[in-house]
């Protein structure tokens, strides 16, 4: 799958700094109250994808919305200029 990177550098290591808080946090919490982990999980899974995002630089959900607006936009070009016959 090629994709395109779409996060500056700072937002990329804003996540990666983020992301390894909150997993150094999470597994921490893990380790102190093991049988309470079903919550500590989600945290610990949401933070690896943080910072394999800061690291690929590419953000699903950034495109996602990048290429919403464009259609959006493309709507909205059509809407004022409709193709008369």
């Amino acid at each position: 799958m090629k994709f395109k990177q779409n996060i500056s550098i700072i937002n990329a290591l804003m996540r990666i700094t983020c992301g390894f808080t909150f997993l150094t946090w999470a597994t921490a919490k893990m380790v102190k109250k093991p049988w309470k982990n079903q919550s500590y999980l989600m945290v610990v899974i949401l933070s690896a994808m943080k910072i394999g995002e800061g690291i690929l630089r590419y953000c699903p959900v950034v495109d996602v919305m990048e290429n919403g607006q464009s259609m959006m936009k493309e709507k909205e070009h059509k809407d004022e200029f409709p193709d008369t016959y």
